[in-house]
């Protein structure tokens, strides 16, 4: 992940103006986070490189913001890995979150579902969360450089059909068949502009999404290879009342998420249970994204439907869990009430 500062600086500098729309005398805080010393002991070498680089590439955009901002005081700040998306990073950096405007999390591993992150919205911040971000999505014709008041004018079209919608479903032709309840849940926008204070969402943007009715999930997810980080073969999640209850195939990603969530047949713990419920049903509105095994992108391409697993209390649901993990379906069929809105990635209603 080599990082050449003029070829990021316009994605950066379009960031910061255009997504977040800072403002002179405001506070920025970039935030990253870096392996532990256990963590560089246990971890593989490439998995130690990907996550140093990308704190790397953090340090350049502050120092990009710093000297792009000159009214504006930038910070940098890089504390321990949590080691999994949506564990909490610690009351010193949640504190330090809550003290600024603007936050951009580019990190290994997500704050978006975390106390952290809503407190630091709360308390008035604006934050980008970019777990996994990778220095090409800078580029000129990567996913941030896209019109993103035409992304948002669509997405915000397709969460009106979330709205009013009471059942989903999802289909693929990799075997996905999923259905799950959606009554009395709002469908929500996020459309990679984060201008007023309190709004938070991934970038790159471009996605509807709503939390599910906890406990309606039946049926079966396939998610497909090089459609996840190193998922070499087939992996399905098989759903009852609304939770998995068997991870079938996906090799090594297959067995650290049945490990994750408690399914090697010992008893699993209330945290390992959480982390077992659908969280999420979303739908891909950016015409730029294109790579397939970084979630945070993969799930904004246009014409994917994506569903979540974990925590979903802060996107509108009443499941609390210290995990959240994304699984995008290309190629999806989606079904509301019956009718279909989307046929094989190709949005058909509205």
């Amino acid at each position: 992940m080599g990082i050449e500062v003029e070829t990021i600086r316009p994605g950066v500098v379009g960031m910061l103006r255009v997504n977040l729309g800072i403002q002179a005398g405001e506070s920025v805080l970039v935030v990253t986070d870096v392996p532990t010393p256990e963590q560089w002991g246990e971890w593989a070498v490439s998995q130690l490189e990907e996550v140093s680089q990308r704190a790397a590439l953090a340090r350049q955009v502050a120092e990009i913001a710093a000297e792009e901002l000159p009214a504006c005081v930038v910070g940098f700040l890089a504390y321990p890995a949590t080691g999994r998306s949506g564990s909490e990073p610690g009351d010193e950096v949640a504190a330090r979150l809550r003290e600024v405007n603007v936050v951009v999390a580019i990190t290994s591993f997500s704050l978006s579902h975390t106390r952290a992150r809503e407190d630091a919205c709360r308390a008035g911040a604006r934050v980008a969360s970019m777990p996994r971000f990778l220095p090409e999505m800078f580029y000129r014709d990567g996913p941030l450089a896209v019109d993103y008041r035409r992304i948002a004018q669509e997405t915000a079209r397709i969460a009106a059909c979330l709205t009013g919608a009471r059942v989903a479903t999802v289909r693929s032709p990799a075997g996905t068949d999923l259905e799950f309840g959606l009554e009395g849940r709002e469908g929500r926008v996020d459309d990679g502009l984060y201008l007023r204070p309190g709004t938070w969402g991934n970038l790159p943007g471009g996605e509807a999404y709503i939390a599910p009715v906890e406990g309606t999930a039946e049926g079966v997810l396939v998610v497909e290879p090089e459609w996840h980080h190193r998922l070499v073969e087939p992996m399905r999640l098989v759903f009852s009342c609304g939770a998995v209850v068997a991870v079938d195939g996906g090799g090594e990603v297959g067995e650290r998420l049945r490990d994750l969530l408690g399914l090697g047949g010992r008893q699993p713990t209330a945290e390992e249970r959480a982390r077992r419920h659908l969280a999420e049903l979303g739908v891909g509105t950016n015409p730029n994204a294109r790579r397939t095994d970084i979630t945070l992108e993969a799930e904004k391409i246009k014409g994917t439907v994506h569903v979540a697993i974990g925590d979903n209390s802060h996107m509108g649901g009443a499941n609390v869990a210290d995990y959240h993990a994304d699984f995008v379906v290309p190629r999806a069929t989606l079904l509301l009430d019956g009718q279909t809105v989307m046929d094989e990635g190709r949005w058909t209603f509205g």
